[in-house]
């Protein structure tokens, strides 16, 4: 039987292709019938494989996601240096494919990758010792800084022409027309500044290094007392 012309359309092959697209093109220039000309194939054939184009956007995100390593809450680490270790994993993942983050902002949802991250955290912490509630708000918080962190550079977001900056209206602003040819080490040297504060936050509250130490505990709902 001969073989053929064009590989058979599979999940991994359109989620493959749909994160291509959206990684060189953004999420606007996702639709079925754009993937489904890259692909070569009609756009119902698409919908053998996954229902809707949120289907579709669901399986990128979580491919995504799953390139996440989470091996330092399997291990029993320090929650602080699993907390760090995962908080660059995390950030190099969505840097990445910074296109689908905004995407990735909006949760989790049913995705089993984003799923696992958020099981493997807040266990991790409830392990080293924090109260259930606080272990949310650890993921949560994290989250927000991770995902923040990779919507845009802040150093890209200057020009490069230094008349930009007149001194009479920004006197500070000086030398901002260089940021954006030191993207990478201003954006990169802002985010382990941010991660080693919050962590150092984090660890003022216990400063006995026990977790759970000297903090009320929570009732089975997870609440801290006098939450609601």
């Amino acid at each position: 039987m001969a073989r053929p012309s064009k590989p058979l359309l599979s999940r991994d092959r359109i989620v493959t292709a749909a994160l291509a697209l959206v990684d060189t093109e953004g999420l606007a220039a996702l639709s079925t019938r754009r993937l489904a000309a890259e692909l070569g194939v009609s756009g119902p054939s698409l919908y053998n494989h996954f229902a809707t184009k949120e289907a579709i956007l669901d399986a990128v995100a979580d491919t995504v996601i799953d390139q996440v390593d989470l091996s330092m809450f399997r291990d029993g680490a320090d929650w602080r240096q699993a907390l760090l270790d995962w908080g660059r994993s995390y950030r190099a993942a969505l840097t990445e494919h910074p296109n689908i983050v905004p995407f990735l902002a909006t949760g989790p949802g049913l995705r089993p990758a984003g799923l696992r991250m958020a099981d493997a955290v807040f266990g991790g912490m409830v392990d080293a010792g924090w109260p259930p509630a606080q272990a949310t708000r650890i993921g949560a918080l994290m989250r927000y800084f991770v995902t923040g962190s990779a919507l845009g550079s802040f150093a890209g977001g200057f020009v490069g022409d230094a008349d930009a900056y007149d001194p009479a209206d920004y006197p500070h602003l000086g030398q901002a027309h260089l940021l954006a040819g030191h993207r990478e080490r201003v954006d990169e040297g802002a985010f382990e500044t941010g991660l080693q504060a919050l962590l150092d936050g984090l660890a003022l509250q216990y400063p006995d290094g026990s977790a759970g130490a000297g903090k009320p505990a929570a009732d089975s709902t997870g609440r801290l007392p006098g939450e609601g």
